[in-house]
């Protein structure tokens, strides 16, 4: 048994984002002493095998966090806010994937390519992972504010079902096949109103005094704490379309010098985990062919002709994996190492 990996304890294990972490842990190698997985009362007592072994799910409720290493929280607001204190007291290292901690000053909200630096300052309490879309926004605009500096930001998002976890996708999936067989069917409405099914809805989270949606508000301020970069002019246009799995977005940026086309997606090509495609119809990507889940892909970079200074770029995410699971290991690994050093296995 290898004495430096951490006890890790996955919290939501039976969720969509859960399934994703035991997939990466399994398929890149992730060092572990041991799991434990633990999900709500419905899912308590199933077996879900890693790595070869059966592990049995745990009731949240009654679970005892003590010599924990590593806790997952892939959960929604309202557990990770009752359950990460519980954690913490146990003295576990607390990673959260919702919403409950990220505008929380003394919580870092982490992107690790971007500002995993942060964690050369130990002691830190819980960590949190933006949201999906945020993770290879900043991913990008981190090597444009290097390369050029950035201006201004417009984005709008197409975001798919699975942001709203296996229940949104079977909403989706549902109400897709009730349509299909009859066209004036009311079709099911409980997480996406007006319904998803053959549908495109210009919002996603909760409708603001503003006029703006509360996912628009935090994919603006994730960005701009992310980047530090307080003052960055960027808005989001939120959009969910009938799509299960796979974000898109379509994003302008102005930068403060002019930029090369070529240059441009070279430097992009050169980062990590990202993936720039060819232009012709059929090459660029979408949620359906862009490929590698575990990879951030882009695709149609132009330059605005009018403005050397300002370009656009497609880009798609699998908003489970590389959104969002991957972004989570990645700060338990960076964090770990500076805890304990000589643990993990350095994803990149």
């Amino acid at each position: 048994m290898d004495s430096a990996a951490p006890r890790i304890v996955l919290v939501g294990a039976t969720g969509v984002l859960g399934t994703a972490i035991i997939e990466l842990i399994e398929e890149l190698g992730i060092r572990h002493r041991e799991i434990r997985l633990v999900a709500s009362d419905r899912s308590a007592g199933r077996e879900i095998p890693v790595d070869g072994r059966l592990e049995t799910v745990h009731r949240l409720a009654d679970f005892d966090f003590a010599g924990a290493d590593l806790v997952l929280f892939c959960t929604t607001e309202a557990v990770s806010r009752r359950y990460v204190p519980v954690a913490r007291a146990q003295g576990a290292l607390v990673v959260d994937s919702s919403g409950a901690y990220r505008t929380d000053p003394d919580t870092l909200l982490l992107v690790p390519p971007v500002n995993g630096h942060l964690l050369d300052r130990p002691p830190f309490g819980v960590l949190a992972g933006p949201g999906a879309l945020t993770v290879p926004l900043v991913r990008l605009l981190h090597c444009v504010e290097q390369y050029r500096g950035v201006r201004q930001v417009v984005m709008s998002s197409y975001q798919a079902a699975s942001a709203q976890g296996r229940q949104g996708i079977e909403e989706l999936l549902e109400g897709s096949e009730l349509a299909l067989r009859d066209p004036d069917a009311e079709l099911p409405a409980d997480l996406f109103r007006p319904a998803l099914a053959f549908n495109v809805v210009p919002f996603a989270g909760r409708m603001l005094e503003s006029g703006a949606s509360t996912e628009e508000h935090r994919i603006e301020q994730e960005t701009r704490r992310i980047l530090s970069l307080p003052h960055l002019d960027i808005s989001a246009t939120c959009v969910q379309v009938p799509v299960v799995n796979g974000h898109a977005a379509a994003v302008f940026v102005e930068a403060a010098l002019p930029v090369e086309r070529a240059e441009l997606a070279a430097l992009l090509a050169g980062l990590p985990r990202v993936v720039v495609h060819g232009d012709r119809p059929g090459a660029f990507p979408t949620p359906l062919t862009a490929g590698d889940p575990d990879r951030i892909h882009v695709g149609r970079i132009r330059v605005v002709p009018h403005n050397p200074r300002a370009f656009w770029l497609w880009l798609i995410v699998d908003n489970l994996r590389a959104g969002a699971a991957l972004n989570l290991l990645q700060i338990a690994e960076a964090a770990s190492a500076r805890r304990r050093p000589g643990a993990g296995a350095r994803l990149r």
